[in-house]
């Protein structure tokens, strides 16, 4: 057994059917507790988009509320939308486009929970916030081991494993557009990938906040000219993604189980909801209300998977493409593209897939990044009595220990992702996601309750007309001491 396929068993021996019940029912049952927020309040969703920094902050250097919502992006709407859903397509069927979808739909209140953990329980660091799921887990849960294992799990999982991916499918595209080495289009990645994640979490909000809209709308907006030329083939590729999801050839042949989780792999790995990497990002935002990050995360997966994906998976079923052997991952979408658009379509992915994936592997750095310092931080004992000898060495190399971080996410990892194998990366990232998964499941799930009462505090502010909400941490007395930021 190799050790891609020995990733792969794993792989799916940790997804198999419970976690996938698990995540499914967690979306379930935070769309009915919230009463629907994330359909519900799809109009507050995209008015937040231009909400300012919280008058109290903006004498820091905060990210604002667009820019966390754009660094979020980047981490989504990356090889996941293009070459994610293509090889979803080419091992799961068309149906599994449409569990893709389901697990966006339910999984946007998850997201909407897990980011209004993350704003409540961040913490002040330099000139930004910081926080995550290892912040909320230490402070909500007083674990110790669980943040710890969490901070491990995140970094490893995006700081290096995601990264890796990443770059494998940028060197992949440019490969079949241009022809170029991937070891040489590897070093130029890593090359300017230092340059930014070195520039800390400012630049990459910066970075994220040009590249984000330029490539999902240019992208957007091509998918949609395709769909208009092919109109007519659309009905019939609904018709199939719907009964290829229930189709009595699936059961039959045992197939319907890999379509399923073939395709809620492929959604969480696009989307995010539930894994646990959007709430590092959205407790940077300075915002009036936890609340507020919470809905505009929840925006970020339909952003993802119902835009940006539907449109490859349209581009890709319009072609027939996918029933292709030799095609799959980027390789599918550029041949779709091609087909519809001519030789440059090809070249269009290239360069879509270079920014989609490059504002990814910046994102992707900073998860690592929070978690690293969370580690830093919290190095000492469980209750934090002080600093042993260990602690101290930690804290006296601190420094160190931040620079060997960047040098592996933006340098070595790029480097990996570019010279290894398509299935050797994806099956290292399927193992390293449901790990992180399941530790960020049974964290939200236990501490979802002070999200619904944010939410209800939201929702009675604004009945009572008060246009931004404000929340303060006496609003919850049971664990203020356990709240570092809200003050009056």
């Amino acid at each position: 057994m190799t050790m891609t396929d020995f990733l792969a068993f794993l792989g799916d021996a940790l997804w198999g059917y419970i976690l996938i019940a698990v995540l499914i029912g967690c979306g379930l049952w935070f769309t009915w507790r919230t009463r629907f927020v994330q359909f519900r309040m799809i109009g507050e969703m995209m008015r937040l988009l231009t909400d300012s920094i919280a008058p109290s902050e903006r004498q820091h250097k905060h990210v604002s509320s667009f820019q966390a919502f754009a660094v979020s992006v980047a981490t989504r709407v990356g090889t996941g939308n293009l070459a994610g859903v293509a090889t979803a397509i080419a091992v799961g069927g068309p149906g599994a486009v449409f569990w893709m979808w389901m697990i966006a739909l339910v999984g946007a209140a998850t997201a909407f929970v897990e980011s209004t953990l993350g704003q409540l329980f961040k913490q002040r660091h330099a000139d930004s916030f910081i926080g995550g799921p290892a912040y909320y887990i230490l402070k909500g849960l007083h674990s110790h081991w669980l943040s710890t294992l969490f901070a491990v799990l995140i970094t490893i999982t995006f700081g290096l494993s995601y990264n890796s991916i990443q770059s494998n499918t940028i060197c992949g595209a440019m490969h079949e557009a241009f022809g170029w080495s991937p070891l040489w289009v590897g070093i130029v990645l890593t090359a300017v990938a230092l340059v930014i994640v070195f520039g800390g979490i400012q630049r990459i909000a910066r970075v994220s906040a040009v590249l984000v809209p330029v490539m999902a709308i240019g992208y957007f907006v091509l998918a949609v000219v395709i769909i208009a030329m092919n109109v007519e083939h659309i009905p019939h590729v609904l018709k199939v993604i719907v009964s290829d999801a229930f189709g009595v050839h699936q059961v039959a042949g045992g197939g319907l189980g890999a379509t399923i989780m073939i395709g809620i792999k492929r959604g969480l790995f696009s989307n995010e909801a539930g894994e646990g990497s959007a709430p590092n990002v959205a407790a940077t935002a300075a915002v009036s209300h936890p609340v507020k990050q919470g809905l505009i995360q929840s925006l970020g997966v339909f952003t993802d998977t119902l835009l940006v994906c539907s449109c490859t998976a349209f581009i890709i079923l319009i072609s027939g493409l996918y029933t292709t052997p030799e095609l799959n991952g980027i390789a599918l979408t550029q041949a779709a593209l091609q087909l519809e658009v001519g030789s440059w379509g090809t070249l269009f992915v290239a360069v879509a897939i270079l920014l989609f994936a490059f504002s990814s592997i910046i994102g992707n750095y900073y998860y690592g990044e929070a978690n690293v310092r969370f580690l830093i931080q919290h190095s000492s004992s469980g209750k934090q009595a002080g600093p042993g000898a260990h602690a101290s060495f930690i804290a006296r190399h601190s420094s160190s220990i931040m620079t060997v971080y960047r040098l592996c996410s933006g340098g070595l990892f790029v480097l990996i992702g570019a010279m290894a194998t398509l299935e050797f990366v994806w099956s290292l990232g399927d193992l390293c996601m449901a790990l992180l998964t399941a530790c960020n499941l049974v964290a939200i799930i236990a501490l979802g309750r002070y999200a619904f009462r944010l939410l209800d505090d939201y929702r009675e502010q604004k009945r009572r007309g008060i246009h931004e909400p404000v929340f303060h941490r006496h609003q919850l007395p049971e664990i203020e001491a356990d709240i570092d930021c809200w003050d009056e």
